[in-house]
């Protein structure tokens, strides 16, 4: 059957046989033979999937914004994909949060639940960090500019695109003198992502492990309490990625949705695997670059930064669960406060690093920036894990799709040459 060699087909059924082998693991329950064994190599295996692609992480990032940055300044670019890109990042972002707030108000998670259900919960749960707003952005400005050497051994993803963006300018600004300096970036990104394709072998047995831990170990009575909240969030998140973001792609993209799913579905499916948009970043890279036809200086320049900067479904899911707080503990916000809510869930989404439960640190300073308790965030503890593979799914998403709509208003090339010529330096 010639369909089962393609890597799509691959990561397709090992995602199928995840969930079903998970979904037998909790049937047999922690007293079978194979409960412990069975984790103990999925640890394994999960562990060398998402090693490896941490492990190439910052070179890609760095080297693949490099030569984006410089050869989109090459063709007199950069200024309108700077443009569009921030463009596009705040109106989807906008839109994710305001739909989340609207459906909170519509479907009022929450509502009839008393807050002592939780009590044991937040009392064992403990605040690390407790800051407002303006200490939230002083703190994520001197996060990024820092030491590039140590932001890189640290893995500061958004202190190296910095850098990286620098040094790219500093390549164009600089002209023929650094000519061979240059021709050095572009071979180490072909590099980089000839090993990136040597890592996308692994990644049906990776996904496999990965999906089957989760559904393994995920425990999911916690949701019969807070089952009309996760229903809100995770409709809405869809319902976000379903029809508000193609919606947009096919206007502004001028691309199908079916052609567009198609081609991020190796992508798509490895973020609601990991649970990490940085994690998955290289195969969104290879997806945007091979099947969606982006230009490859778009596509290394745009995904990088929208890997930090545009969290649709982190956004979407902290203005939501703010309103489901305030209900809980009884607490009316007002109109302000509700825009309050919003410009801070947008503001902390940039400062989320694309890692599992992130959102949970930058999900307290949305909390405190209305008045709510910061500890009540251990309420969502139990469901973050679980929402957060579909928010993150949506954060993907919207990276490619900024990289396909970015692809047409920059006036580059037929992306067809640029594909035929990628595809010949790997």
């Amino acid at each position: 059957m010639p369909w089962i060699k393609s890597l799509n087909s691959q990561i397709f059924i090992a995602a199928l046989l995840g969930i079903i082998f998970g979904v037998l693991l909790t049937h047999l329950g922690t007293s079978a033979v194979i409960y412990q064994p069975s984790l103990y190599g999925l640890g394994i295996a999960s562990s060398i999937f998402i090693g490896l692609l941490k492990l190439i992480l910052i070179p890609l990032i760095f080297t693949s914004i490099v030569v984006g940055v410089a050869n989109l300044q090459a063709h007199a670019q950069i200024h309108r994909v700077w443009k569009v890109t921030l463009l596009c990042c705040l109106t989807t972002t906008a839109l994710a949060v305001t739909l989340g707030i609207v459906c909170a108000h519509v479907f009022q998670p929450g509502q009839g639940l008393h807050i002592a259900l939780f009590q044991q919960a937040m009392s064992g749960f403990e605040v690390k960090q407790q800051f407002t707003p303006s200490e939230f952005i002083g703190q994520f400005i001197n996060g990024v500019l820092i030491n590039p050497f140590k932001a890189m051994a640290d893995n500061n993803v958004l202190a190296v695109v910095v850098f990286a963006l620098m040094v790219g300018a500093a390549l164009v600004a600089g002209g023929k003198r650094f000519e061979a300096l240059n021709t050095v970036f572009n071979q180490s990104f072909q590099l980089i992502m000839h090993i990136v394709g040597w890592i996308m072998w692994l990644a049906p047995l990776g996904i496999f492990a990965l999906l089957a831990k989760l559904i393994a170990t995920e425990s999911l009575d916690v949701l019969g309490s807070l089952a009309q909240f996760a229903a809100v969030v995770t409709g809405t998140t869809i319902f976000h990625g379903l029809i508000v973001l193609p919606l947009l792609l096919w206007i502004f993209g001028k691309m199908s949705p079916l052609r567009f799913f198609k081609g991020a579905r190796p992508a798509l499916i490895t973020a609601f695997a990991t649970s990490s948009s940085t994690a998955t970043m290289p195969v969104s890279m290879k997806c945007a670059r091979e099947n969606l036809g982006v230009n490859p200086s778009v596509a290394g320049f745009v995904i990088p930064l929208g890997s930090q900067m545009n969290m649709d479904g982190t956004a979407l899911y902290e203005a939501a669960a703010a309103l489901f707080i305030a209900n809980l503990v009884g607490l009316d916000l007002s109109i302000g406060q509700q825009i309050v809510v919003c410009l801070t869930a947008m503001i902390a989404s940039l400062g989320a690093p694309g890692i599992p439960s992130a959102g949970m640190v930058t999900m307290i300073m949305v909390l405190q920036s209305v008045g709510l308790p910061a500890e009540a965030v251990a309420i969502l503890l139990p469901i973050d894990r679980i929402l957060d593979t579909v928010r993150t799914v949506v954060n993907v998403q919207g990276d490619m799709m900024i990289s396909v709509v970015v692809q047409r208003f920059a006036g580059l090339e037929p992306v067809e040459q640029f594909t035929a010529t990628d595809r010949a330096l790997e």
